[in-house]
């Protein structure tokens, strides 16, 4: 909404807002909080209200802020002093980028002075007593305890200062996702979100940190507002596997919270590492023991077959995606809704998890030829890293700019932009359906390769055989020789076969035969994998 009060402005007058503003700001941006500089950045400037119009801001000066036309024109949020804090998150987020990580409640907590105090406690029957000292907060407050009728497990309410609370990233490895704008914009307009953070302490020592496992999205919107004292749902003593798997369960059967695709892996790691130490310790065995295979799990929890199946393949995908050795993973979006790098985790998933990890549990024992380097899943494990590597070498690496990222790049080319070779070609093998088709390929030639040299083979274990040098060489040659076919760089096909969303069939025609299912010529011939292989 235009301002009366600005466009009233003489020159002088505005010119004198400006110094004013600025004065009052000492020097910096309102959003960005970098310097302003009122030679070089004149002409650049931009006078916006802190509190929108819309939303019953005072068109004068007290409701007057200074920025950057270009911190303005970008901000996430019409209300200034909000777009100045997700400024702050996107700092942070920028900041965790070397780690392969967003930022999570913990981030937030720390970035705002909070989680760093354990919470003393006294419990009776009756209820539970606490007090505040380390942020000088002597007086004694007391809660009634209560009972879940369902789970059994003891917990309270209470009011508590952000400097007690910690986030639970095993209990709940979410990032804060990018809707936590919309959030603050909820709380800020004084609407009150019904959810309670749910957290939990140890009562082992009489003194234990608060650590929220549910409602870290609710939490953090609210400590970026500013907000010192959080009322929360706390646990006593609760069995964590429970809240895991409750926790598990609501991002995947139960669909209660959008949960990426890479946390409900994480999180089902998690539990698979905890039935192999129920196994252990219910069947009597050492802390050591791995004599026993992951069919042996399905079996003994009978009641949980699918979930621990489940958790098994979990297991492997978790090991392969967090592995620091794994170069393509700073290639990965693991929310699926970024612009900046060329991989969706659910593309992963769908491709190299899918083709390349045995889908069922195995009969040999978990330690099986662990001592002479072929156990099975440890050698899926590190071959699949090995390719990903590979391919993040032959495409990614030095080649694909994230400050270019993927946003509308095929509409772009078709209105004149330019882009470097080496990037196109990177966001273009990336599609989906696309890098489907090729992935294939790569599989096709490793079974072709153990074929031909007499081995046979169980076609489904294909990664848990050691891969030769040769075969490795013959899978780099095909994937660089796919990435100099000409396709890649045919600014041409951006309104045809790249202008959109194709199926895997498509470009498995285009693959074999040169041409789109609609006759338009690709390649001037189908792919030979013998050729491509040299």
């Amino acid at each position: 909404m235009a301002s009366l009060a600005l466009s009233r402005l003489s020159a002088d007058e505005r010119k004198a807002l400006i110094d004013q503003l600025h004065a009052a700001q000492h020097g910096h941006c309102f959003i960005c909080e970098q310097t302003i500089d009122l030679v070089l950045h004149n002409g650049e400037l931009d006078i916006d209200h802190v509190v929108p119009l819309k939303l019953a801001g005072k068109d004068d000066s007290s409701n007057f802020a200074l920025t950057h036309s270009s911190c303005n024109r970008s901000k996430q949020a019409s209300n200034l002093e909000i777009a100045r804090t997700l400024h702050r998150f996107k700092a942070l987020k920028e900041a965790l980028e070397p780690e392969n990580r967003s930022p999570n409640l913990g981030d937030i907590l720390q970035q705002h002075g909070g989680g760093n105090s354990q919470l003393a406690f006294k419990l009776d029957e009756q209820g539970v007593q606490f007090s505040f000292p380390a942020i000088g907060d002597a007086a004694i407050y007391r809660v009634p305890l209560y009972v879940d009728e369902l789970s059994g497990f003891r917990y309270f309410f209470a009011k508590l200062p952000i400097q007690y609370l910690r986030h639970d990233d095993r209990i709940n490895p979410r990032a804060i996702g990018g809707n936590i704008g919309k959030l603050m914009e909820e709380f800020n307009q004084k609407r009150p979100q019904l959810h309670v953070p749910l957290g939990w302490i140890s009562s082992a020592e009489g003194k234990s940190a608060v650590h929220i496992f549910d409602g870290q999205h609710k939490a953090a919107a609210q400590i970026m507002l500013g907000v010192k004292d959080l009322p929360v749902r706390v646990f006593i003593d609760p069995d964590p596997n429970t809240l895991i798997t409750a926790n598990t369960n609501a991002g995947t059967t139960l669909k209660q919270v959008a949960f990426d695709k890479s946390v409900q892996r994480h999180l089902g790691s998690t539990l698979y590492q905890d039935r192999i130490e129920r196994f252990r310790t219910e069947t009597n065995r050492g802390p050591d023991d791995l004599t026993f295979s992951e069919r042996d799990l399905v079996n003994y929890f009978k009641g949980q077959s699918r979930e621990v199946k489940r958790y098994v393949l979990d297991s492997v995908r978790d090991a392969v995606t967090s592995s620091a050795d794994n170069l393509l993973r700073d290639f990965i979006d693991y929310g699926g809704r970024g612009k900046e790098r060329p991989l969706s985790y659910s593309s992963i998933d769908k491709t190299f998890y899918s083709f390349f990890i045995f889908q069922e549990v195995l009969e040999t024992p978990l330690d099986h030829l662990s001592e002479s380097g072929e156990n099975p899943r440890e050698l899926e494990t590190s071959q699949l890293i090995q390719l990903m590597n590979l391919i993040a070498e032959e495409i990614y690496i030095d080649k694909f700019d994230t400050d270019i990222g993927t946003d509308k790049i095929e509409s772009r080319l078709q209105k004149g932009d330019q882009f470097p070779l080496d990037h196109l070609r990177a966001f273009r093998m990336s599609k989906e359906e696309v890098i489907y088709n090729w992935l294939r390929y790569i599989q096709q030639i490793a079974k072709f390769y153990f074929i031909n040299a007499g081995k046979p083979i169980q076609e489904e274990k294909l990664f848990q055989y050691r891969f030769p040098d040769q075969l490795w060489n013959n899978i780099r040659n095909f994937v660089r020789n796919l990435a100099a076919l000409p396709l890649w760089a045919n600014k041409d096909l951006s309104s045809t076969v790249f202008g959109g969303k194709q199926n895997n069939s498509f470009w498995q025609t285009v693959f074999e035969s040169g041409k789109s299912p609609h006759g338009v010529t690709v390649m001037p011939k189908g792919i030979n994998l013998v050729e491509m292989i040299q």
